[in-house]
């Protein structure tokens, strides 16, 4: 009987505490994910070649939430390594970035659930290996997003999220012919979060 106590204590407390997550979010957090990444332009007018344009993608990242309505984002994502083939030739390109982000959310219910947008810039370095040579550049160019957050506890959230990295890529190395082009990067994910 005693644990069946507890059992509903804890039930009823994880209930009651999002309402009360409400009241002051003011926080630092760190959070991590993970989704799936598309190079959308990557192999336009890759005529003959095999494109592999769709990895799993991570993230991790830090911010300061202000209030319910806004926070400061610094991430580091790794967004996977595309590949193309074709007539005896190989393209390769792994893709990291840094990002910095404004959040801007907006509760929908009390419960703790909120719609977020996300606006800032990134650093991307595009590591490329092909059979005609290999190398490394870094570009910049504006990140944007948007998704929902659920707050199961003040201090514990997890979200959903599209984010773009916009003409990601465009180095020296790339087979030509539509490959290795800039690229907007797309990610959808899932990520949790901790606030401090």
């Amino acid at each position: 009987m005693k644990s069946a106590l507890a059992v509903f204590a804890i039930t009823a407390s994880a209930f009651a505490l999002p309402a009360a997550a409400q009241v002051d979010k003011s926080a630092f957090y760190l959070g991590a994910g993970v989704g799936q990444s598309k190079a959308k332009d990557w192999c336009t007018g890759a005529g003959g070649f095999s494109c592999d344009d769709k990895k799993t993608a991570w993230k991790a990242f830090g911010g300061y939430q202000f209030n319910r309505y806004l926070s400061a984002e610094l991430g580091y994502a790794n967004l996977g390594k595309f590949t193309a083939s074709g007539f005896g030739l190989t393209d390769e390109a792994k893709v990291t970035a840094w990002d910095l982000s404004a959040i801007g959310a907006w509760p929908v219910m009390a419960s703790g659930l909120s719609i977020f947008g996300r606006l800032g810039a990134y650093r991307a370095k595009v590591k490329e290996d092909s059979t005609i040579g290999s190398g490394s550049h870094d570009n910049n160019d504006l990140t944007l997003g948007f998704g929902l957050q659920y707050d199961f506890t003040r201090n514990l959230g997890v979200r959903g999220e599209w984010q773009r990295y916009q003409k990601v890529g465009g180095g020296d190395v790339a087979l030509g012919a539509g490959i290795g082009e800039k690229s907007n990067l797309d990610v959808f994910g899932v990520s949790a979060l901790w606030r401090f």
